[in-house]
């Protein structure tokens, strides 16, 4: 049986829509034109309600080694939210990293259906995919770390491009993973030996290669193997005072590298490197600067990290920022190396409002989006759950679509904002169709085509909200937004006033790289039996493990 969603005004950046009373029609999981729907449908009466293509996240912790490390190094995160079971769902706990199955119902009732993991060690890709399975409601893909991994790192050394390119290739699919994620390049890999990287030409520790060389050389790969999505970057100096030079050093690092289709680097929560100062005591806003910068150049893409004033779990793949947290904040404190291939940490932390810093922090992910021009180049997160978790969107985007809100909280915080942040003086005011831009346009950014619009063939990913066109009241946004009036997964209702009506299966989104083995073959075998704690034979993602999946992109072998 088809759907017509009827009289819903609709909202899809991709095709120009904005604002228009249309009805939209879906068969077999897919958006269809009226004369394809077939002779029976179920009709919905959408009258006054908004229509969103479903949200895209694209980049939330979710799943995984860390995210599980987290679950189990915090009770008391658990104790915060228990959710019971119902004839539909299953029952869930955890505020800042929840369950699986709490995750996928929680993203639905507000009209999320697609979520990104931005950060799988390859060695822990099967314990990922294996969540990814549990976690019901969304499609979910991972973005494989390799700006850390010693192998890469050496083929970079040696200047050996082509052969790191098929290494990479084969990674990609051996992890069944999407994309490439690039986290303190040079610094986690320096960490083996309790050390850093300060900037991007300072040379990673035993292996003499700097941030700039592995930044450039992954997206020469990327762009070579003709990924979907750009490298996804988490900058050196990650969340230390005066760092925006840092960020406006590695936006410039890959002047010349172009591509028409999409951005050839994403520079992924860059509120956490917004920051100007010299000490925690002069500590201030740049981000308005950033958005300046962003603005002004090519082929990049930003998401924001936003904060938000709720007590979180911190959990990076920057095991060196982690353990300055630890420091800063006393807090216990996790920390693992993965082999060869990356790192992580995990530390639990509360932004609050009488702290001058954290005040700072929730006003610089605010500053970027309202400054910036092109909204089509940033896109809303949290870092979830580093900045707070994503539940917390509803409440960013209030304030972003009203300065009246912004004043309420910015009344209640630390005086440093009104003096260290422009977030006083800004009046600019999102609209609905700039909230659908910088949540759903994301899948244009992620190269999912068939994701984040409505037009005829896209996904049958729907949601629907309880708000008026021209509404400024903060906590009616904030309501409207936490509790979808409906949200539609794969053609099926899922979400019904807020509420999980039915547990759809979604799907994990993969790439075929088709590497050539032969290559790099003699590396692999060495690799392995000298250095793995694994064997080779049993290193790769079998397919069972997916579950419901869908191949994205096969690279065509050259």
């Amino acid at each position: 049986m088809g759907l017509i969603l009827k009289n819903g005004i609709v909202f899809d950046p991709k095709n120009g829509i904005r604002g228009e009373k249309m009805d939209l029609f879906i068969k077999d999981g897919k958006m269809v034109a009226e004369k394809d729907l077939g002779k029976k449908a179920e009709t919905i009466d959408l009258a006054g309600k908004v229509v969103f293509p479903g949200g895209v996240d694209i980049h939330a912790h979710i799943a995984g080694s860390k995210v599980n490390s987290g679950r189990l190094f915090r009770p008391e995160d658990s104790r915060m939210r228990t959710v019971p079971r119902t004839n539909v769902t299953r029952a869930g706990s955890g505020f800042s990293v929840p369950t699986t199955f709490l995750t996928g119902y929680t993203y639905s009732e507000m009209g999320y259906t697609t979520v990104i993991e931005p950060a799988v060690p390859p060695l822990k890709a099967r314990h990922t995919h294996e969540e990814f399975h549990d976690i019901p409601m969304l499609d979910k893909t991972g973005l494989l770390l390799l700006g850390n991994n010693h192998q890469v790192i050496e083929y970079l050394k040696a200047g050996d491009i082509d052969r790191c390119k098929e290494w990479v290739a084969w990674m990609l699919l051996a992890t069944k993973c999407y994309g490439i994620k690039c986290v303190n390049p040079g610094g986690t890999a320096s960490w083996a030996w309790g050390k850093n990287v300060d900037g991007l030409d300072d040379p990673c520790t035993h292996f003499e290669v700097t941030p700039r060389e592995i930044i450039r050389g992954l997206v020469d790969i990327n762009e070579s193997l003709g990924l979907p999505h750009a490298v996804h970057l988490h900058c050196n100096n990650l969340g230390t005072p005066g760092n925006y030079t840092t960020a406006l050093e590695t936006i410039d690092s890959v002047k010349g590298l172009t591509n028409k289709e999409r951005s050839v680097l994403h520079i992924t929560h860059l509120q956490f490197n917004g920051y100007g100062g010299d000490s925690w005591r002069t500590f201030e806003s740049r981000g308005v600067e950033l958005a300046e910068k962003i603005d002004k150049t090519p082929n990049i893409t930003v998401d924001t990290g936003n904060v938000c004033f709720e007590p979180t779990t911190t959990m990076t793949a920057d095991g060196p920022f982690e353990f300055h947290l630890h420091q800063l904040g006393k807090q216990k404190w996790i920390n693992f190396d993965v082999e060869l291939e990356a790192g992580t940490g995990v530390v639990p932390y509360e932004y609050r409002k009488d702290v001058s810093v954290n005040a700072i922090q929730w006003a610089v992910g605010l500053e970027m989006v309202l400054a910036l021009k092109d909204l089509a180049k940033i896109h809303l997160s949290t870092d979830h759950p580093n900045g707070g978790p994503f539940t917390c969107y509803a409440e960013m985007i209030a304030w972003l679509m009203s300065k009246k809100a912004r004043a309420e909280t910015i009344a209640t915080l630390h005086d440093a904002v009104k003096s260290k942040a422009a977030i006083s003086d800004m009046d600019r005011e999102l609209d609905l169709f700039d909230i659908c831009l910088i949540t759903r346009g994301t899948a244009q950014t992620l190269g999912l085509a068939n994701k984040g619009h409505l037009g005829i063939g896209a996904d049958a990913d729907v949601a629907v909200y309880d708000i008026g066109v021209e509404e400024k009241d903060g906590a009616t946004i904030e309501r409207a937004f936490r509790h979808c009036a409906y949200t539609i997964k794969g053609g099926q209702l899922a979400v019904k006033d807020g509420k999980v009506v039915n547990a759809v299966t979604g799907r994990t989104l993969w790439i075929d790289t088709k590497p050539r083995t032969d290559v790099i073959e003699k590396d692999l075998r060495k690799r392995f039996e000298g250095y793995y704690s694994v064997s080779l034979d049993n290193y790769p993602v079998q397919m069972d493990y997916l579950g419901e999946s869908e191949m994205v992109m096969e690279r065509c072998k050259k």
